[in-house]
């Protein structure tokens, strides 16, 4: 079996003595979308901050593209797109100003920048200052800062938040795209479960620190006509699919 893009093995996470995540098992494969779900608190951003090398596990070993990462984790960056928990800019300053420190900071050509503003519907205000962007436009502008240097593997921690139903069918329409066109591999977290399921190849599902369920979508549609939502319930609930 080839590796996959990005995997957990085994990983567990303490933070003094309080247990955050448990042997978690978890595989990506290359140019796949993989939705992490489950309630606030299940672990999700702890688990995203794992794989993008931001926190270290405690014990188990996160592999990226055939190598463990906690080895030249700066240079792994190069290859992902993260945006996890609120995004923070600076204000005072572009779209497009931004998304070029950005870049320069990580070593990245700049090249992509006009193109990933454009991708997220920002091509038009990109010379505004962040200061006068609303929430959904902010979100857009993380998700173009996420993919402007073109990464192997793309990390977003809710990245529908704050968007309005246009913006969220733009977003679904480019994941899908960035997937299948540029071989992108996508791990998503998100609590509008429909969105999850028309774009997702495979899920997850966290509850208290550990994986409960990992499947595919089309297991999920034989096993639960009624959809994701309707899975995902009766899995947090304790009932059988």
């Amino acid at each position: 079996m080839a590796n996959p893009m990005i995997a957990m093995r085994s990983v567990t996470k303490t933070y003094a003595s309080r247990e955050v995540l448990h042997q978690i098992n978890l595989r990506v494969e290359s140019g796949a979308i993989y939705g992490l779900l489950g309630v606030n608190g299940a672990g999700k951003t702890t688990a995203f901050k794992l794989l993008a090398g931001l926190l270290y596990p405690t014990s188990g070993e996160i592999v990226f593209n055939g190598q463990p990462i906690t080895m030249r984790r700066r240079a792994f960056l190069k290859d992902m797109g993260i945006m996890i928990e609120t995004p923070v800019f600076y204000e005072h300053l572009s779209a497009l100003a931004n998304l070029e420190i950005h870049l320069e900071y990580m070593g990245c050509s700049c090249s992509g920048i006009r193109s990933a503003l454009a991708a997220v519907g920002l091509g038009d205000v990109d010379g505004q200052p962040v200061s006068q962007f609303s929430l959904g436009m902010k979100q857009r502008l993380a998700i173009a800062r996420a993919i402007s240097h073109t990464p192997k593997l793309l990390i977003l921690d809710e990245p529908l938040n704050g968007l309005d139903p246009l913006g969220i069918r733009q977003m679904r329409d480019l994941f899908l795209s960035l997937a299948r066109e540029r071989n992108m591999t996508l791990l998503i977290s998100s609590h509008i479960l429909s969105e999850v399921e028309q774009i997702a190849d495979r899920v997850g599902v966290l509850a208290d620190g550990s994986i409960t369920q990992e499947i595919s979508m089309p297991e999920i549609r034989a096993a639960c006509p009624n959809g994701l939502e309707d899975y995902f319930f009766k899995i947090m609930l304790g009932g059988n699919t």
